[in-house]
């Protein structure tokens, strides 16, 4: 299965629905089942964040309990989309879509960046200890 390995807040506030959107500097023309990894690093300064530190307390998480190095979820990447236009608190992707709220808050909506949209993402009632790699890289789950 690809993997995409995510710094942590980052990758449980996507895979908790916190925003809709992974965006990325890259584009991949794969699409299919992705797991999503939790990288080792955690974004101290995000976790600081008054707005970050009361989304993770909305699903019971803090920066002492976040899970750095595994694998935690599955879902479907459906598509690429690339960002057209940025308005310093909204966005435009490639087909129409106008971003703002926690998704602009959440992802890096530079022009000429990618929003990766999902679908079916599911927490994995065990994490998978992994170590991870830059770019989509394979796992055998």
């Amino acid at each position: 299965m690809k993997v995409l390995s995510m710094i942590q807040p980052w990758a449980s506030l996507f895979v908790l629905g916190e925003t809709q959107y992974e965006t990325r500097s890259w584009n991949t023309k794969y699409r299919g089942p992705l797991a999503i990894h939790t990288s080792k690093k955690i974004d101290k300064t995000a976790t600081s964040q008054d707005t970050i530190k009361a989304m993770l307390n909305n699903h019971g998480l803090t920066n002492d309990t976040l899970t750095a190095g595994s694998i935690i979820a599955v879902c479907s990447l459906e598509n690429c989309l690339k960002v057209t236009e940025n308005n310093q608190s909204w966005a435009i992707l490639e087909d129409g879509t106008i971003v703002s709220g926690n998704d602009y808050f959440l992802g890096d909506y530079r022009e000429g960046n990618y929003a990766w949209i999902v679908k079916d993402m599911k927490m994995l009632d065990r994490y998978i200890p992994a170590k991870g790699q830059l770019g989509l890289w394979e796992y055998d789950l």
